[in-house]
């Protein structure tokens, strides 16, 4: 890739990043629910699952899912249902007392929640071949390995701005810790963000080539 084409894409790639979207609002509500270790271990797992979207990508999948509105509908819908199960799942676990930490077994369920969130989404991989293949080197010998590499970067600066909103997210969790009756309103209002999320996955449209 010519350098030029880098300092575009990592430019392009940053603001992007720092403008909040699902991934962001979807680390900010497990860390607000369940504590920073949640938040983090969503964060890792978000990271991994765009990186599935990285690979397929590269490999042609997700352009034959995009493709076929069956299969696009129905990865839509399975996320979606997905992330509205979690979001119920998180409103009704809601005790009268929140710890300040997760134990490791819920980091563990949250790593693995987020790594199925990202991986089901559909629209992130429609924005991987939108915006990938715009930076690459036509001239380049290897454009799968240029999307790649492409691709992993943007999912590295997606990942620091999550961990930035999951530390912010659990300063504010931990000024709130000592108000039970407000935690239990803040992680019952986290559920239902996370299943809302669920909810406009389930509207999203298959990208149509013009």
């Amino acid at each position: 890739m010519i350098e030029t084409n880098l300092w575009l894409f990592l430019t392009a790639a940053f603001f992007i990043a720092a403008v909040p979207g699902p991934g962001i609002f979807y680390v900010a509500a497990r860390t607000l629910s369940d504590g920073r270790g949640s938040g983090l271990a969503s964060t890792a797992g978000t990271a991994l699952g765009g990186l599935v979207h990285v690979v397929a990508g590269s490999l042609g999948i997700s352009a034959v899912i995009l493709a076929s509105a069956e299969l696009f509908a129905a990865v839509k819908f399975i996320g979606a249902l997905y992330l509205v199960w979690l979001g119920i799942r998180t409103f009704r676990g809601v005790g009268s007392a929140l710890p300040l930490e997760s134990e490791p077994v819920g980091d563990i369920r949250a790593f693995r929640d987020g790594v199925l969130v990202e991986a089901l989404n559909p629209k992130t991989a429609a924005f991987f071949l939108a915006f990938i293949p715009q930076f690459l080197d036509p001239s380049g010998s290897n454009p799968t390995l240029q999307f790649i590499e492409l691709g992993a970067i943007s999912v590295t600066l997606n990942t620091l701005a999550d961990v930035v909103v999951v530390l912010t997210a659990s300063a504010t969790r931990r000024q709130l810790i000592g108000r039970p009756h407000l935690m239990r309103r803040l992680s019952q209002g986290s559920g239902v963000f996370i299943a809302s999320l669920g909810l406009s996955l389930a509207l999203a449209r298959r990208p149509v080539n013009g």
